[in-house]
């Protein structure tokens, strides 16, 4: 840390009892995420009274997201809605787009959906299997992006031009132009040297990520276009996902677990399964969130 930078904010506890917590979204005054390994949609105030809105996927890898008219969308095996009576009926027909479960999922301000997928724990060397795909509001579904090394969270610009994924494998920020048709093109690094994972914009055009440890603990980060890390937040464990909300969106929310890269995948939910060791946190944000989601 350079003598200019300020030390890293420590994060507040608001949350706790949580399996893997992921895709946060703040809607209608409540912060709104998947619970994996519950399979549980969890809406919780910003005093922490939480309720279980909705039944989620199984297992890990799931994100939700609202479509313009107010119906939730659910990732996992496909594409899936959650219509008025709670049914869970499919949105899209995911089958031509070459993987088999889909991760995170955002909507922009168009309705344009952007879902990604092909997030290969164990890929070959130099492999980065991930796409991207694209569901106009007419139905329609092609891929926009391949090549991507663990395709995670997504943000798009307020007004709709830029779209950022974060490659977690390749320890970066990439960043599309968004086409009049929803098309993503020039594409290019956001930030190097990162560790991101779920992310979100502010209302400068910063994106928070993580951007790695101080010793034991994981940093989370508010970063501009090149890589400049403004802020940083101070955690206890690995922040899966993160989300500007509250009633002036100056509320950083990060979803939190005890997730262990030497230990596989099954081993990692079965022993937070057991524990219910997950945790939200928060931490004050010197600008308000924008963007989608």
């Amino acid at each position: 840390m350079s003598s200019q930078e300020s030390p890293p904010v420590h994060a507040e506890t608001l949350l706790t009892g949580l399996v893997i917590g992921e895709s946060p979204r703040w809607h209608e005054d409540r912060l709104w995420f998947a619970n994996w390994g519950a399979e549980e949609i969890v809406a919780v105030d910003v005093d922490g009274n939480a309720e279980v809105v909705a039944k989620g996927a199984p297992g890990l890898g799931w994100s939700i997201d609202w479509l313009p008219d107010g119906r939730l969308l659910v990732t996992g095996r496909g594409l899936m809605r959650i219509e008025p009576d709670g049914s869970m009926v499919p949105h899209a027909d995911m089958t031509g787009m070459g993987v088999d479960d889909f991760n995170e999922l955002v909507v922009d301000g168009r309705g344009n959906i952007y879902v990604n997928g092909g997030c290969d724990f164990d890929p070959g060397e130099g492999d980065a299997p991930g796409i991207v795909a694209l569901v106009t509001p007419d139905g329609a579904v092609r891929r926009v992006a391949d090549g991507i090394a663990f395709p995670n969270g997504m943000a798009v610009t307020p007004d709709n031009s830029t779209l950022i994924i974060a490659e977690s494998f390749a320890a970066r920020l990439t960043a599309f132009d968004i086409g009049g048709d929803g098309g993503l093109s020039n594409r290019r690094v956001w930030a190097d040297g990162v560790g991101p994972d779920g992310i979100c914009f502010d209302a400068d055009a910063a994106v928070w990520t993580g951007v790695g440890q101080a010793g034991p603990r994981a940093l989370m980060g508010r970063v501009r276009d090149g890589g400049a890390v403004l802020e940083r937040v101070q955690l206890d464990l690995p922040c899966f996902a993160c989300m500007l909300g509250g009633e002036d969106r100056r509320t950083l929310f990060m979803l939190a677990a005890d997730w262990r890269m030497a230990d596989s995948p099954a081993d990692n939910i079965a022993r937070l399964t057991a524990g219910r060791t997950g945790r939200l946190l928060t931490a004050p944000a010197p600008v308000p969130g924008a963007g989608w989601p």
